[in-house]
């Protein structure tokens, strides 16, 4: 991008400030699969992938469905599957590749994700080899468009409750899948209102009138000669979605639809010819939560892309906030960049630092997803480590992205809400991130239920009385932490030095600490109010769990805060450099006092933080945005984007030519002599102006006087 070597705009730098290796930081960023991320961006480059705003939805249709056939042949969509298919078994690398799709458009991201995440995937997880033979070829050819038939109208969250039915008819050897009431039909599936010929299904399995709960089945829709629907199937168009209308969501119910025996993907669970059914997972539950864990990777995928779209918001915010101007400030012959506006870092630069931290922990979360499916640490806590990972990563990305995006959205005016310049479109597309692949809030409560088990296991081996002390002393630690004392201990320790209690603050292990005990404290707080559930009824145990859902919650979000600034304090020992390290530690504290300062009200309520460190709190994030502000434009290069990737007109180098011609406008206006002499500089103890009667002082609003950007009329 022609911004690259706008760093600091006005902003003055002393020569032995930490400098930014742009290229070493964008090596260690780009990561492990750092060659495929590199390809796959020269892939999206191409204009052929790059969303066309304004089309219609059908256009915008019909051009996703060229390009997914485009990727089947050029895309390498096909690494995580197996070698003798033409894959290379490499998990990590399929969703690195599949991640950067965003930057084209995330309708093909999403496309490509329900085509080779979905609908294959589930063929290749959920299926056995005669599966894998028969079926896949075809799914990863995109030969076959496919459907991933979960979410029904009345049931997305609850899968285990949803209504379609697959029984098992033994005189047919078949399956008669059924869609007994109008919420049972599947519903907001891309591929079915239109391209997809089959679908990967999930219903309930019945077999000898036992209902064996949600298993997968393979039924073909349509006729691929003339796309009509096949007998008993039909279906509707979702129509015009609020983002994302390049996919073809859609609506499908069955009637009496027969399949064959051999269609349910039965690796966790099969049916004999007799109707006799078996699987390898005795507990149904177990069973259930087994299969859809195998399907996670759709959730570390959003989580990627999330991320990557928060960096592109950022980097067309941050490149035209650094050559727009707006203001003369202490100047009067200059305007005031953009970001050299102490509010206009206060909106960028915390969500650059979360950014950060949010693609360290996607990192991790990657590289675990491909030691699991891999093989190379598949074990049941290692896949329920990642399981939790994903709930608590794919919510607080997801949700960032849209922040992020709005942010920047806002952050560059009007120009920011052209469609040329992304941020509108991009903000509209992520929109449907929080809710799909998992409803974001739901999430968070898988979390918090981790949290909570983890949590209990600790006592699983402890009598009454090690409980009743445990829960004794750490009603002592609230108390103390909740009296006077700590916090005239925390005062004293400061001496009233408002530059020694910030060197608290930025000590990482001061940070942990905070971030840790709010963890371990919500927690606690939570488990101690639920326990009573342990001996109610069903009913009074519900009652009691919903009455406490927030904090439960909030415990999740907490934890989630805490995963990032800790992944994001392990990726600092990756960077070499010494002043890139400091710059980005300074980041990494951006980030973790930001959260801290967030949630102030809690670490007051609760003693940890006193009244006076609470303050320094916020006058210290002031302290790291002005020594942030400098390396901004250098930060958000490193993310390796290029204008081909951008795309926005505003993050071209055109704004800054704007400004200079106008810069240069001014000063041979200046230098000739020839320049208007403005109104308010004559006669302004006696309200006259030159050529006309003093009737009064009259004073025209000003831009300095009234701070309203005229774009905004």
């Amino acid at each position: 991008m022609s911004s690259t070597t706008d760093r600091t705009a006005n902003v003055t730098v002393n020569p032995e400030a930490a400098i930014v290796d742009v290229e070493r930081l964008e090596n260690v960023l780009l990561g492990r699969w750092g060659d495929l991320r590199r390809a796959a961006r020269v892939r999206v480059a191409d204009p052929r992938f790059a969303k066309i705003e304004g089309l219609s939805m059908a256009e915008h249709r019909a051009r996703i469905v060229a390009q997914v056939k485009t990727l089947a042949v050029e895309g390498d969509v096909l690494r995580a599957f197996p070698v003798e298919l033409g894959g290379t078994e490499d998990d990590g690398g399929m969703l690195a590749g599949f991640e950067e799709l965003v930057a084209a458009d995330p309708s093909l991201q999403i496309a490509a994700g329900v085509q080779w995440g979905l609908f294959a995937s589930a063929i290749l997880h959920l299926g056995t080899a005669e599966h894998h033979r028969r079926l896949l070829p075809r799914a990863m050819s995109a030969e076959v468009f496919g459907a991933f038939a979960m979410t029904e109208t009345g049931h997305g969250s609850d899968v285990a409750s949803i209504g379609t039915t697959a029984t098992y008819d033994p005189a047919t050897e078949e399956f008669v899948i059924q869609t007994p009431f109008r919420a049972a039909w599947k519903d907001y599936l891309g591929n079915a209102a239109v391209n997809g010929t089959a679908a990967v299904l999930f219903a309930q399995l019945i077999t000898g009138g036992v209902n064996h709960g949600v298993h997968a089945f393979y039924v073909p829709l349509r006729d691929p000669a003339t796309m009509d629907f096949l007998p008993g199937i039909g279906g509707e168009d979702d129509g015009l979605k609020g983002g994302l209308n390049g996919l073809d969501n859609g609506r499908l119910h069955f009637d009496r639809v027969r399949i064959g025996r051999t269609n349910l993907l039965n690796r966790y669970g099969d049916v004999a010819v007799d109707g006799t059914y078996s699987s390898p997972i005795t507990s149904p539950g177990r069973r259930f939560f087994t299969m859809l864990g195998t399907l996670v990777q759709g959730r570390v995928s959003l989580d990627g892309a999330a991320v990557n779209v928060s960096k592109l918001g950022l980097m067309i915010a941050i490149t035209y906030g650094n050559q727009r101007r707006q203001f003369s400030g202490g100047s009067a012959t200059q305007e005031v960049v953009l970001l050299d506006h102490a509010e206009h870092q206060r909106r960028l630069l915390p969500r650059l630092a979360q950014t950060y931290a949010a693609h360290f922990a996607h990192d991790t979360l990657l590289e675990t997803f491909h030691d699991v499916f891999s093989g190379t640490t598949d074990t049941d806590e290692q896949r329920e480590d990642l399981e939790t990972l994903a709930a608590a990563l794919k919510p607080t990305s997801t949700w960032h992205a849209i922040d992020t995006l709005q942010a920047c959205r806002e952050a560059c005016g009007g120009a920011g809400f052209l469609s040329e310049n992304r941020l509108a479109s991009l903000r509209a597309d992520l929109d449907v991130y929080a809710t799909f692949e998992g409803d974001n809030t739901v999430l968070l409560q898988l979390v918090a239920k981790r949290l909570l088990a983890d949590y209990a296991r600790e006592f699983k081996d402890i009598d009454a009385g090690g409980v009743a002390r445990y829960v004794a002393n750490r009603a002592a630690d609230a108390a103390l932490h909740r009296t006077p004392l700590l916090r005239a201990v925390q005062t004293l320790a400061d001496g009233g030095d408002v530059r020694r209690s910030a060197g608290q603050l930025r000590e990482a292990e001061t940070q942990r600490e905070l971030l840790t005990g709010r963890v371990e404290t919500m927690v606690a707080e939570v488990a101690a109010a639920l326990r009573p559930a342990t001996r109610s009824s069903r009913e009074d145990a519900a009652a009691l769990f919903n009455n406490h859902q927030h904090e439960l919650i909030e415990a999740a979000r907490a934890h989630a805060d805490l995963i990032l600034w800790q992944e994001f304090t392990v990726g600092l020992e990756l960077i070499e450099d010494p002043g890139t390290r400091r710059v980005l530690t300074w980041v990494r504290d951006l980030y973790g006092l930001t959260v801290i300062e967030r949630n102030l009200a809690w670490y007051l309520i609760h003693g940890r933080l006193s009244a006076g460190r609470a303050r320094t709190v916020t006058s210290y994030i002031d302290r790291l945005l002005t020594r942030l502000r400098p390396h901004a434009q250098d930060l958000v290069n490193a993310f390796g984007y290029g204008a081909e990737h951008v795309r926005a007109p505003i993050a071209s180098g055109a704004e800054r030519a704007r400004q200079d011609e106008a810069r240069e406008y001014y000063r041979a206006q200046r230098e000739s002599g020839e320049a208007p002499v403005l109104e308010k500089s004559l006669g302004r103890e006696t309200g006259t102006v030159a050529g006309a009667p003093a009737v009064g002082v009259v004073r025209p609003a000003s831009a300095e006087s009234d701070p309203v950007d005229a774009e905004s009329a």
